[in-house]
């Protein structure tokens, strides 16, 4: 499994959990929650510590779930 696939497994959405929102590893830690956090400049180890049910890779796929979602073309190098 390439590291994409690695990370995007750790992100779920479930019909019956925060509606349906994608979330990390089955928690009710939502993706829009840790990327808000890091948009209002908290860093990885300040959310660890206020989230010790986190991993630092849940937090890079959340980064990684929400890159999947933009639709910027990419070039071939």
């Amino acid at each position: 499994m390439s590291l994409d696939r690695t990370l995007m497994a750790r992100i779920t959405q479930r019909p019956g959990q925060c509606g349906g929102r994608p979330c990390v590893r089955g928690m009710r830690i939502r993706v829009a929650d840790v990327l808000d956090m890091l948009a209002n400049g908290m860093d990885t180890a300040e959310i660890l510590m206020d989230y010790p049910d986190l991993e630092a890779d849940d937090i890079r796929a959340c980064l990684a779930f929400a890159a999947s979602r933009l639709d910027i073309p990419r070039l071939a190098a």
